[in-house]
């Protein structure tokens, strides 16, 4: 068992909120941060890593890189009670403070190395095919198409989506000028639809949708949502303090049920507001405060800070390297000037220099695999 030290604090999730709060935490208290990956990615950038070799290297990111100062435990979390988190390894890690950051279901290999070879295979066969597939239409699934279209024009991408219209993150308003904007570079858009995808391949050609329209692509992707990574909690200590969806319900400290050294950051938590990446990064930095002043000893409950969420939250949905659709409290827009809102290389440089490293300039190739 890896003991408790009087001020461990474990992070159980090494994404894009849990690696920020164990690296803010590090050279504060006793972090352990276990995660089933060796690395954290920069989400909001990996659907331009699909298509651009020079992105790829940039958002795959090592714990070893950024944590100097904490433990990693490379394993799944398997269970948990009221002072032991048990994972996959069977090794027990003890803890002070918890907390839960495993945000949704996904399936990465556990190597950088792998990771990056999964980017290099999607990129070949983007490049390959005259014919893409997408299934989903909410940001990623709109994201990809443009940065698709937007790299390789003369490509027929069709996608997909179950509902009435794209993005239900956003407006009305936002829906129909996406709809506008991928059917004006010649993306075929089918709403209201669906694609069983059971049985098939890398290798299937043809796909059928729920209006019996076939589909002929010569490769697809999947962007449609994933369930909440609650599944491991439903027979903890926790378990009470799930909602129906599986999200782990957090007081106005981002502590989960009341309990004085349990809290929750990201989409695994019950905030209503939209789970976006920015917003899991402020969830981390109160609760990387919170914790600064626990583990200094007693603190008071009015002590603590608050995190007050975003229901309005400004939405930006990239399209290619120039154009964005931003959905602002007051207007929509799209097109090139909410495009020169969010940098070329999409935060990448910033994120970078916030986990304490050193960034690499756009545009530098990655190493051959």
């Amino acid at each position: 068992m890896l003991r408790s030290t009087g001020d461990r604090v474990v992070i159980v999730g090494g994404g894009i909120a849990g690696a920020l709060l164990a690296k803010t935490l590090q050279n504060h208290a006793d972090v352990v941060l276990i995660d089933p990956k060796e690395y954290f990615e920069i989400p909001w950038a990996n659907l331009r890593a699909k298509v651009d070799p020079a992105a790829v290297e940039r958002t795959v990111i090592p714990h070893a890189d950024y944590l100097t100062h904490a433990k990693v435990v490379t394993a799944f979390a398997v269970g948990i009670d009221d002072s032991v988190v048990l994972t996959s390894i069977g090794r027990a890690v003890a803890y002070d403070f918890l907390v839960v950051a495993t945000g949704r279901t996904c399936n990465r290999p556990q190597k950088q190395s792998e990771r990056l070879e999964m980017f290099h295979r999607d990129r070949e066969r983007i490049d390959a095919a005259e014919s893409v597939l997408i299934v989903g239409g909410g940001p990623i699934g709109v994201e990809l198409a443009a940065e698709i279209v937007m790299k390789s024009p003369e490509k027929r991408v069709t996608l997909v989506h179950g509902g009435p219209r794209l993005l239900k993150v956003m407006g009305a308003r936002a829906s129909a000028k996406a709809l506008e904007w991928l059917r004006s570079k010649h993306v075929t858009v089918l709403l209201d639809q669906t694609v069983d995808l059971a049985g098939t391949t890398p290798d299937t050609r043809e796909f059928t949708t729920s209006a019996s329209e076939t589909v002929t692509a010569d490769c697809h992707f999947v962007c449609t949502g994933r369930p909440v990574a609650s599944g491991w909690l439903r027979e903890s200590f926790l378990r009470d303090h799930l909602d129906e969806e599986g999200h782990l319900k957090v007081d106005d400290h981002l502590r989960v049920g009341g309990l004085k050294n349990v809290f929750a950051v990201g989409d695994i938590t019950d905030v209503p507001e939209a789970k976006q990446g920015h917003l899991a990064q402020r969830q981390a930095m109160v609760v990387s405060r919170n914790l600064r002043l626990l583990v200094k000893g007693a603190c008071r409950d009015e002590k603590l800070h608050r995190y007050k969420p975003c229901p309005r939250a400004n939405i930006t949905v990239t399209l290619g390297r120039r154009d964005a659709l931003a959905e602002l409290p007051f207007m929509t827009l799209i097109g090139h000037i909410p495009g020169a809102v969010k940098p070329r290389d999409l935060f990448i440089t910033r994120t970078r220099r916030m986990m304490g490293l050193k960034s690499k300039p756009y545009g530098t190739m990655p190493r051959v695999m």
